[in-house]
């Protein structure tokens, strides 16, 4: 047994027994481990615990590096808000690890500059047909939306409602073009152009999660609807100055093949099939419970295809 000497607290004494009984008051002898010979007894045991059970060094100093964006809710936030945060705490802890982030804006080059230069490990949330990483099984599956104020009683569900020729139409844009998000190669099929009002999905990254600007314009009435990614449009729409329908872009695919549902999934490395294989079964293992942290978030979710990838 061991103790600290009341004299030195630096120190330890060995304190034991003498024959089968107890020994009396004053019986006790006590020896000091010196600091050489404590450094010699610690690091032979940290050597053993290291041989006879690797996972358990790894538990005690791996991280789980996560790629992630610093103003990107529901996804991400630099306070850690968003619902990709919440999964990664969730999984490290599966794990036995702890959460490191780098931090980094998501837009061109961010792969490039975090999961592809190792700087981090796993990405919480790509399309399962992303090229530029290797995908887990999909941990939920989303779509587009309308997004409308109730108090309007609009009720598109279709890119072929006669409706959205006249109404002002909010848009999340990449670059000048307005034809680089299904959405907005939708409408352009079908000629509706003159009344489009494009919102840069980056925004003005000096102010707190740019892209909601978008939701709060059909809160405000600058737009008559707004069409969204899901995922965004569900939890800032909860969060409107305005209640706020929105209803899912129906068909999910435009023919012949542009989709508006998409399967997402964490990414890892393609070289990093063991960190895969890790993640896709605490995916299976702990459904459940993503499941509800999704919902918690106002996430509209469809079933997953049964390949989950």
């Amino acid at each position: 047994m061991f103790s600290a000497s009341k004299s030195n607290p630096g120190t330890l004494a060995y304190k034991f027994r003498h024959g089968a009984t107890e020994p009396q008051r004053g019986q006790r002898k006590e020896r000091r481990l010196h600091f050489p010979f404590r450094i010699l007894v610690c690091g032979s045991m940290a050597l053993w615990l290291v041989q006879l059970c690797p996972a358990f060094a790894r538990a005690q100093t791996a991280e789980l590096r996560v790629c992630a964006d610093p103003n990107n809710l529901p996804f991400s936030n630099h306070r850690e808000e968003g619902f990709e945060n919440k999964l990664a705490d969730l999984i490290a802890r599966d794990l036995g690890r702890k959460v490191s982030y780098v931090w980094w804006p998501q837009r061109r080059g961010f792969i490039r500059n975090t999961l592809k230069a190792k700087r981090c490990d796993v990405v919480m949330g790509i399309p399962s047909s992303f090229e530029m990483a290797q995908p887990t099984k999909a941990y939920y599956r989303s779509s587009y939306v309308f997004v409308s104020r109730r108090d309007r009683h609009l009720d598109m569900r279709s890119f072929d409602d006669p409706a959205l020729k006249k109404l002002r139409i909010g848009l999340h844009v990449i670059g000048d073009d307005y034809a680089n998000t299904p959405p907005a190669q939708a409408l352009a099929r079908r000629g509706v152009t003159q009344n489009i009002t494009g919102y840069s999905i980056y925004g003005d990254y000096s102010k707190e999660n740019p892209p909601a600007a978008l939701i709060e314009a059909v809160a405000r009435g600058d737009v008559d609807v707004a069409i969204a990614w899901g995922p965004l449009a569900g939890y800032f729409a909860n969060r409107a100055s305005a209640p706020l329908k929105i209803t899912p872009v129906s068909p999910e695919i435009d023919s012949p093949s542009l989709p508006f549902v998409f399967d997402i999934c964490l990414g890892v490395r393609k070289e990093d099939a063991a960190l895969r294989g890790e993640l896709d079964k605490i995916l299976a293992r702990r459904k459940d419970e993503i499941d509800r942290l999704l919902r918690s978030y106002g996430l509209p979710l469809k079933s997953l295809t049964r390949s989950g990838r």
